[in-house]
């Protein structure tokens, strides 16, 4: 019995010799005597509240009750979310989202852990300040085009000014500047008013060009048409004057026209027959009415050859009177130019002086006394 009660001490107190150890090595942060650091972590070991080193990631050691460690000090890139609320220069209110990615410095880990409480508010002191520096100068067009400009301004502040508290600012990105709803919705309503009209612009341009297309293919179909017309009709005369010949040649020719005509008349009860879209047509169906016909276009050719013989005479009588006309007007001139010339003489003979050799009137006072001399 006593031996089981000492092997219970005995075990007891290698529990507690254990627990001490344990204690010892992988305690609390005071207690303990080995400690490990994770990956792209480091962590600060102070003695009696001083700095005394870096821990980086592994297994470290410190003296228990004397060293004590911090929180571990993240080394991976972080980013941190601000949204600004600023005016622009045409007095419209937006908010910028803007993103800030950033990461410790791992020689610098001491400067990041005891320069700055709080970097974090740091970091959004420095984007607000850049960031409504920025908009105030700048319309809410020229905004939207510079937001890459206005990231990069606030980069470069924010690079300069926390380099020295040990953070490396890796990027900033200014997600989006979003104006009142009442802003966005007016804009997009100058946009669609634009794109209508632009719309509108291209829908008359493409009316145009369909219209002149259209008016160039009725122009060319009516030329081709007329061609079309005229060479038909010319070939029907020239059918017209072979047949007449060939009829002349066999010794029909007094009633060659009759005959003629009588062919066009009965091949055009042919064509209306088969081409007409009335089933009725009232056409004079006796050969007699053909001799009527060929009376009337007669008639009809010796009425324009009349009338052209008397347009030619009527031209005729209008030369003839314009050549007398102006026959006249050249004997008119001819009797005043003689006038003026017997009035010269008459003058000049009332101014000769009286003691002039001679006694006689010179041979210029007298006109055409120098050609009768």
């Amino acid at each position: 019995m006593e031996g089981v009660i000492v092997v219970l001490v005995l075990g007891v107190g290698l529990l507690i010799v254990l627990a001490i150890v344990a204690a010892l090595l992988f305690g609390g942060l005071r207690t303990s005597v080995m400690f490990t650091v994770h990956t792209q972590e480091a962590v600060i070991v102070e003695r009696f509240g001083k700095f005394k080193r870096v821990a980086h990631a592994g297994l470290n050691v410190k003296t228990p009750f004397i060293d004590n460690i911090t929180k571990p000090v993240s080394l991976r890139v972080q980013q941190l979310e601000v949204n600004i609320e600023s005016k622009t220069k045409d007095n419209v209110f937006v908010t910028v989202p803007v993103a800030v990615q950033y990461r410790i410095r791992e020689e610098q880990v001491v400067d990041a852990y005891y320069k700055l409480s709080n970097p974090e508010a740091q970091i959004r002191s420095y984007v607000f300040d850049t960031v409504r520096s920025a908009l105030s100068g700048l319309e809410l067009d020229a905004a939207f085009e510079s937001k890459d400009d206005i990231a990069r301004s606030v980069e470069s502040t924010l690079s300069e000014r926390m380099q020295e508290f040990g953070f490396n600012i890796i990027n900033t990105l200014v997600q989006d500047i979003s104006p009142d709803q009442r802003v966005r919705d007016s804009m997009n309503s100058i946009n669609a008013a634009q794109r209508d009209r632009v719309a509108a612009q291209s829908l008359a341009e493409a009316d145009k060009i369909k219209r002149v297309t259209q008016a160039e293919a009725e122009a060319e179909s009516k030329r081709l048409q007329g061609e079309g017309v005229a060479a038909q009709r010319k070939a029907i005369a020239l059918g017209i004057a072979e047949q007449y010949e060939m009829l002349r040649k066999v010794g029909i020719e007094n009633s060659a026209e009759q005959l003629l005509l009588m062919t066009q008349y009965f091949d055009t009860m042919q064509d209306v027959a088969r081409n007409g879209r009335s089933n009725v047509l009232y056409l004079p169906s006796n050969p007699g009415a053909v001799g009527g016909m060929g009376e009337e276009i007669r008639t009809a050719m010796l009425q324009s050859q009349a009338a052209a013989e008397a347009s030619q005479d009527a031209d005729a009588a209008d030369a003839e009177n314009r050549r007398v006309s102006a026959g006249q007007l050249r004997q008119q001139e001819e009797q005043r130019a003689r006038r003026r010339a017997e009035q010269q003489a008459r003058a000049a003979q009332q101014q000769v002086p009286e003691d002039y050799p001679g006694g006689d009137v010179p041979p210029w006072a007298h006109p055409g006394s120098a050609n009768q001399g």
